[in-house]
């Protein structure tokens, strides 16, 4: 499947394209990816900007680029995880230094969450957060998730917030 191009009011979601990858390394090699098992240097960062990419192509959806679209600078990532390393189908969002806090990962999620129970047969979706990234407990919530204590997590000390498809 090829990734769609979702629009909000601020956002543009692409697919990541090569020149994304400075930008994405650097983001896995700070401080910022700790709560996503970073730091991480080159070779892992490429890991993963590749299975972003490659879910697309293998399982129908995958990792899509936030561009603020009156600027056109690149402000993170959101992205639909699934496979051998995720025990459900997660929704999972990023902002690279100097975007936080300005609503971007939750306008973004919340999009690629909507895309998502509209064209994927999933029932609900997951997060998975450290318990000290109050930033992205915040997100969780703001999109509605719900703490599910009793979900499988990749690690143990992650929290699990489910996101369910609403039912129109």
């Amino acid at each position: 499947m090829t990734a769609p191009v979702l629009h909000t009011q601020r956002l543009t979601l692409r697919a990541p394209v090569m020149a994304d990858f400075p930008a994405y390394a650097a983001f896995w090699a700070s401080d910022r990816a700790v709560h996503m098992g970073g730091p991480k240097d080159a070779t892992g960062a490429w890991f993963w900007f590749c299975h972003d990419v490659a879910q697309w192509a293998l399982l129908g959806h995958g990792a899509l680029m936030m561009d603020h679209t009156a600027s056109g600078q690149t402000v993170g990532q959101v992205g639909i995880n699934a496979g051998p390393t995720f025990p459900e189908t997660e929704l999972g969002w990023f902002v690279y230094a100097g975007h936080e806090a300005q609503g971007y990962a939750t306008e973004g999620a919340g999009a690629l969450r909507d895309w998502a129970f509209a064209s994927l047969p999933v029932m609900s979706l997951v997060s998975y957060t450290g318990s000290a990234n109050h930033a992205s407990i915040k997100v969780a919530q703001r999109l509605g998730a719900t703490l599910d204590a009793n979900a499988p997590r990749p690690d143990p000390a992650d929290l699990v917030w489910r996101h369910a498809r609403r039912i129109q």
